[in-house]
């Protein structure tokens, strides 16, 4: 009779331990999940000033239509690309994160011929949309070093033992990271 008591308390133990490790990594992709919802936040934030500046601009300065149209195309593909946050694949993070680089790319553009016109740069709404945009890209950083933490600490959970076993058999997978785009480690020219 002892033994079979000690089996059972065995047992239950080791079931209040995969549990909680159970319950442990739901929270961590949980937290993944937020992070990445903060991220697209300030993706969206990005995406809605943009009118607002390329109306500024165009309504202060006649200059290129391309570098207009540029900025309207790569806005409208970074829309387009979403992720459900239940696949943060590697693959899907980087097509997610490429739209976004090339907006940048773009917005980078527009902010270089606007410098051409002094009547833009004394313009206090452009100056306000410009200081927003610098704001929006640093709260875009943030998010995504946040993002990339709560995937740090996910990631380890589910490949460390014994937390492999229950993220196995209860579908966990690795989230993907955010990661800098190729050429990001050279300094972008200026040219006026």
């Amino acid at each position: 009779m002892k033994k079979w008591i000690i089996v059972v308390v065995v047992l239950v133990l080791l079931g209040m331990f995969g549990c909680n490790k159970y319950n442990g990594l739901v929270k961590q992709d949980e937290n993944v999940k937020n992070k990445w919802g903060a991220v697209q936040s300030q993706y969206q934030r990005r995406a809605d000033l943009i009118p607002n500046l390329v109306s500024t601009v165009k309504g202060a300065a006649n200059f290129e239509q391309t570098t207009l149209t540029q900025v309207i195309e790569a806005r409208a593909k970074a829309t387009q690309v979403t992720i459900n946050a239940d696949d943060l694949s590697p693959e899907k993070i980087q097509q997610f994160q490429q739209a976004q680089g090339q907006l940048s790319s773009a917005l980078g553009r527009l902010l270089a011929v606007a410098e051409s016109y002094p009547q833009l740069k004394a313009n206090q709404n452009f100056l306000d949309l410009q200081a927003q945009l610098e704001g929006t890209e640093n709260r875009i950083t943030v998010a995504r070093n946040d993002f990339n933490e709560a995937v740090n600490g996910y990631n380890s959970s589910v490949r460390t033992f014994p937390n492999n076993i229950i993220a196995g058999i209860s579908g966990f997978q690795q989230k993907g990271y955010f990661q800098a785009q190729a050429g990001s480690e050279n300094a972008p020219k200026v040219q006026f």
